[in-house]
């Protein structure tokens, strides 16, 4: 697969990430990925839902599994990744990750030894639930809208454009949601959004405010990881 289009900028002062996540997350351990997917497993047994397809959610015990028929999915290529689900980092590791310099030096696996890296990979306010086979077709593509017609996973309005690697989610609920995850990512580890990516964000946040469920979430997840998204909280005041 060809390297995907960046979405940010110039690559983080290792000063400027200092000062910006001088925030209530400094008053407890690090949140680290495996720690906030055991917590979100718990938080969303009370909001069932996949992100992007909204289909129901199954759980069996720690297992979470999505329910096909309640939404409509229909697997566009991998059956079996399509019948779990995976946690999806709606700003990827990838464009977080590239501008440490432990990815510069070994990528992924290098960049599990970097306290900055485990903390964004483990922010729960940038992490959904997903179908497996959808989180794997986004990849790293950014995301857009370009009015194509949603036609590869049944009635789910998910559609990514391979050949362009870029993605269009579902309008509605689900537009907000990314918008205000990368806003808040952004501002929380000095990440630099490309002007054109700010804008249509910017544009969504306003278009589709924070729901009731959101605005739920984002308290609980402020409860357990010590801080809020602040573009959530001042539209659930």
């Amino acid at each position: 697969m060809s390297r995907p289009s960046r979405v940010f900028g110039l690559p983080l002062l290792s000063l400027g990430l200092t000062l910006l996540v001088s925030t209530p997350l400094q008053a407890q351990e690090a949140q680290t990925f495996r720690a906030a997917k055991q917590d979100l497993v718990k938080l969303y047994q009370s909001h069932p839902s996949t992100f992007y397809c909204g289909c129901n959610i199954k759980f069996s015990g720690k297992k979470m599994a999505p329910d096909w028929e309640s939404c409509g999915y229909l697997p566009r290529k991998q059956a079996n990744r399509a019948a779990r689900i995976e946690w999806e980092h709606v700003v990827p590791a990838w464009e977080f990750g590239h501008q440490l310099q432990c990815w510069q030096e070994g990528g992924r696996k290098n960049c599990g030894k970097s306290a900055e890296f485990n903390k964004m990979e483990g922010d729960m306010h940038n992490l959904f639930p997903a179908i497996g086979e959808v989180n794997g077709d986004r990849a790293n593509y950014r995301f857009s809208d370009w009015n194509g017609k949603p036609n590869q996973y049944g009635k789910c309005q998910m559609l990514v454009d391979f050949k362009e690697q870029r993605v269009q989610p579902p309008k509605g609920p689900v537009r907000g949601q990314i918008a205000r995850a990368y806003l808040y990512m952004g501002e929380q580890y000095g990440l630099r959004l490309a002007a054109q990516q700010r804008k249509l964000f910017e544009a969504w946040d306003r278009q589709y405010p924070a729901d009731r469920w959101e605005c739920e979430r984002n308290r609980r997840i402020g409860k357990l990881q010590g801080n809020t998204n602040p573009f959530i909280e001042k539209q659930c005041q």
